[in-house]
């Protein structure tokens, strides 16, 4: 009987997450050709061609798309195992700041897995826009704060994550043929409003605002009930909706950078010692918690 590495696996999908070999080695600590090599042992171990290959791109196959999501949760189960297995008797407080759409998407699974494995540990999240977060979190309201950034964030942090920034509408309206364009914004200081209207105003293309809500659920409501349109990280993009690119006539919005911040003076320094880890580790690969797109550029 075969057994897949779970190494194989991981240099796998920090291909995909990090959009090239290249990428994928530095994640993972070791060179592109080794990466390389890997991807290649793992398609003679599975038997089957995981990329297409040619000069420009990296392009999953549909056996690599098939398989991609089976990696993402044999590898999960091997950390959460491990972390399970090693975890120490950790108790105390953690006061965790994160934006709404993370709060909505991605940490309810990952935060799951955590309390399984630190069941002592009281977790109290709260949701915000990101600079309002880190307002707050120099106020002492936060211990540890997931933040986007749509620039070098001045205060730092600790980079986790990059994942680009998608446009999407409502599955069964046409907003995006509109003229001018109807969106669906927070308020400042919201990064994805800033992205939106200066990628828009450097295009010169007319919009309006058709909807503006501080509220994440009330925004994708907004979206779904064919307001308008709006853009988001794409981990946090629901499977409901429409995704929007060039050939709808709306650019590309580049990369958001999603931070760590932890505070410095914080209390209960251990449980806010594991979780930052775990937090820079699984949100690191929110990926793959997203959907998986069939093209990524090499190098």
């Amino acid at each position: 009987m075969r057994n897949i590495p779970t190494d194989l696996m991981r240099s796998f999908v920090k291909a995909i997450d990090g959009g090239s070999f290249t990428r994928a080695a530095e994640m993972v600590g070791r060179t592109q050709s080794a990466v390389s090599l890997q991807i290649k042992r793992l398609e003679e171990v599975v038997g089957v061609r995981l990329f297409q290959r040619d000069a420009h791109n990296l392009q999953l196959t549909a056996q690599g798309r098939t398989f991609a999501q089976y990696a993402r949760r044999m590898l999960a189960l091997n950390d959460e195992v491990l972390a399970l297995m090693q975890s120490p008797a950790v108790s105390g407080r953690v006061r965790l700041g994160a934006p709404s759409e993370y709060t909505d998407s991605l940490l309810p699974h990952l935060l799951g897995r955590f309390a399984q494995a630190h069941p002592h540990v009281m977790l109290e999240v709260t949701s915000d826009l990101s600079k309002n977060l880190l307002s707050r979190q120099q106020n002492g309201e936060f211990d540890l704060v997931i933040a986007l950034h749509d620039d070098t964030p001045a205060g730092g942090g600790k980079p986790i994550h990059t994942e680009p920034l998608i446009w999407f509408t409502s599955a069964d309206h046409f907003g995006h043929m509109q003229s001018p364009l109807p969106l669906v914004l927070a308020p400042p200081p919201c990064v994805y409003r800033r992205r939106m209207l200066q990628q828009l105003n450097r295009e010169a293309k007319p919009c309006r605002i058709a909807y503006l809500s501080s509220s994440h659920s009330a925004v994708l409501a907004a979206v779904r009930a064919g307001l308008g349109v709006t853009a988001m990280a794409q981990s946090t993009v629901p499977d409901d909706v429409r995704p929007l690119g060039m050939a709808d006539g709306l650019a590309q919005l580049g990369h958001l950078d999603v931070h760590l911040h932890r505070r410095p003076t914080a209390e209960s320094e251990e449980a806010i010692d594991y979780l930052e880890t775990y937090i820079a580790e699984r949100l690191g690969q929110a990926g793959g918690l997203a959907p998986v797109s069939g093209q990524y550029a090499a190098g």
